[in-house]
């Protein structure tokens, strides 16, 4: 693992390897040095064993022994590969931490140390896709059955190690966090699938009547601490009618703002600091791709541009201008039998110089005029075509894999990305699959997300020169959005400045592990918004490696929402409670039902609330991640 610098667009050394996130990353010491003995495991309160192992000493197991011991509450032992960098320190300062062991690689030595064979669950966090399922074998012979969560950055292949190792779940990182970036610099909702819906996270006036529930109240971006999820509402109706009240003027509701009734009353607290959030669905995607019309004319500039100076370019205009009149003089003064479509096919051979000269004494197909325009359509032909030919020729081969040419004139509303770590390459990839285009910056020439983004026929430039400078390369005045993700909240926030200072009205993500650093982001940067890669990712990872699967997360604002399927077991929370039972302010709300006897319907806001869930039915909910915990435990 080797430290980026400052400004390295780079999330980990390599696709599979760490993703660092605002975190100065370690240096793999040689050998394994056990600071931690394995008795040290065993001085637990419950005298050993039933503890989970996380590997792994980057943000992102960080993140996820937070979640494990303040969350789940279980005992954790953390493998990492060195106690005095990266996030090392701080892991040995979280409580619930029964040890922390100092290994370089999680080897069998560290397994034994960390005390495997009696553990309920082992997390791999670091080291490349090779090293990790590695790991996840050497842990499954040493526990059979052990539950296994390992981070992979190929995707394909870690469905294979879930075939393998049935209970085994593999996810990545960067997959998880990317589709939240990718659509925050798209201007659309992250969005999480469910039974064919599309639920996203709808802010003050972009709420509609027909909502599933309030998520959130008390929005101030001065203070994202005061913001409540999932607040207590007194019932599934006072979500619709709050709602309703506050947006029946048609005004919509923000921060600060008054309900659209004239003479209204304050609606009591939530009125301060003001702000609200709901979960809405989305009923058809907004079109991205820039119309046709627009990418032909940018297409031919772009073309006309990258071969020619001013001056070659007003030749070339003038001789098209030539041709177009010659081929009026055509159409006027040739013989009155040739409709258009012959003085179309006459000016454009005659612009090849295939032009065939009327010869005395023989039959004429036009009078002085015509012939006069012949000439001139010859001659501006040997100045235009070849440089047209050449035009198409090479927008042909640029357009092959592996071959992408820089940014120029046609690239407009697009997205720039800084950085192709891991996260970047994948919200490259995204933003690139939506048909928009996509330039990316890269200091380092050695990343791999390079050879990524060539082969999708994205523009790349590197180089260590003024950031500054290459974003104005990457035409970044033309842009609609800046998405800065290296693994530096210093040079991510200079990425978005810089941006700012050129463009103000562009949109900007960030990529920010540090949550004060965020909000006082969002306090002064009106619109810039920010991301944390481990923020985003951890619940998901702690959901898999207690043996629940999470569907999603939706962030709102800072905070993250988890959305999950459940299926109600005999001995479970949900077992013999009803919906009501289950939902409690800041923790749960019950989205949908899915009856056993009605597998494939899903009851959306299930009306009968007094039923008791039985085993086989199943639930949708939407769950903080203290919710999330109390639920499947």
């Amino acid at each position: 693992m080797t430290d980026q610098g400052r400004g390295s667009p780079a999330d980990g050394t390599e696709p599979g390897g760490t993703d660092t996130e605002g975190a100065e990353s370690a240096e793999s010491a040689e050998g394994a040095e056990g600071v931690g003995e394995p008795g040290a495991v065993d001085e637990g309160p419950d005298g050993g064993g039933g503890h989970y192992i996380v590997c792994g000493g980057n943000s992102l197991a960080h993140r996820l022994i937070l979640e494990l011991t303040e969350q789940y509450e279980v005992p954790v032992v953390a493998v990492v590969p060195d106690r005095s960098r990266e996030h090392g320190p701080a892991i040995a300062q979280i409580p619930g931490v029964r040890a922390v062991l100092e290994h370089s690689t999680v080897t069998g030595e560290a397994l034994g140390a960390a005390d495997v064979g009696r553990a309920r669950g082992i997390a791999l966090m670091d080291g490349t896709d090779q090293e990790n399922i590695h790991a996840a074998l050497a842990a499954e012979n040493r526990n059979p059955g052990v539950r296994i969560v390992l981070r992979i950055f190929n995707q394909r292949l870690g469905e294979h190690i879930e075939k393998l190792l049935p209970n085994c779940a593999a996810l990545s990182g960067s997959a998880t966090a990317a589709p939240a970036f990718a659509n925050g610099a798209l201007g659309r909702p992250h969005t999480v699938e469910v039974g064919g819906r599309q639920l996203y996270v709808a802010y003050d006036g972009e709420i509609r009547p027909n909502q599933i529930c309030l998520v959130a109240d008390r929005i101030d971006r001065q203070d994202l601490t005061r913001l409540r999820l999932l607040p207590e509402t007194g019932g599934r109706a006072a979500d619709f009618i709050r709602i309703a009240e506050l947006l029946g003027g048609g005004e919509g509701f923000g921060p600060g703002g008054r309900s659209g009734a004239a003479g209204r009353p304050e609606l009591g607290p939530l009125r301060e600091p003001g702000g609200l959030a709901a979960l809405q669905t989305l009923d058809t995607e907004p079109p991205l791709r820039q119309p046709l019309r627009k990418r032909v004319k940018w297409w031919l500039l772009d073309g006309l541009k990258h071969f020619t100076n001013t001056r070659l370019r007003m030749i070339l205009i003038t001789a098209f201008a030539a041709i177009l009149l010659g081929g009026l003089v055509l159409s006027l003064h040739s013989d009155s039998s040739h409709g258009f479509g012959w003085t179309l096919y006459f000016t454009l051979l005659d612009a090849a110089g295939a032009v065939q000269p009327d010869v005395p004494g023989q039959q004429v197909t036009g009078d002085a005029w015509a012939r006069a325009a012949q000439v001139l359509i010859t001659f501006c032909g040997i100045t235009f075509v070849p440089v047209a030919t050449a035009i198409v020729v090479e927008a042909l081969a640029s357009g092959r894999r592996g071959l992408p040419r820089p940014p120029g004139a046609r690239t407009r509303d697009h997205v720039i990305v800084v950085g192709l770590g891991n996260v970047g390459t994948r919200v490259a990839a995204l933003v690139r699959a939506t048909g928009l285009p996509v330039v990316c910056l890269e200091r380092d020439p050695q990343a791999r997300g390079i050879a990524a983004a060539r082969s999708l026929g994205i523009p790349v430039l590197i180089g260590e020169g003024p950031l500054e400078a290459q974003l104005r390369q990457a035409r970044v005045k033309h842009a609609r959005a800046v998405v800065a993700v290296t693994s530096d909240d210093a040079a991510n926030l200079e990425a978005a400045l810089e941006a700012r200072a050129v463009r103000p009205e562009v949109r900007i993500v960030v990529r920010l592990f540090d949550d004060d650093f965020a909000h006082h982001v969002y306090a002064t940067l009106g619109n810039v918004a920010s991301r944390s890669v481990s923020y985003l990712a951890a619940p998901a990872f702690a959901a898999a490696l207690m043996g629940r699967e999470v569907l999603g997360t939706l962030s709102v604002f800072r905070h993250v929402l988890l959305v999950a399927e459940l299926a109600v077991e005999e001995g479970t929370v949900p077992d013999g409670q009803n919906v009501g039972d289950l939902e409690r302010p800041g923790g749960v709300r019950i989205l949908a039902v899915r009856l056993q006897r009605r597998g494939h319907d899903y009851q959306w806001n299930f009306a009968d609330r007094s039923r008791r869930l039985a085993p086989g039915d199943r639930i949708v909910i939407a769950a903080t991640r203290a919710g999330l915990a109390r639920v499947i435990q």
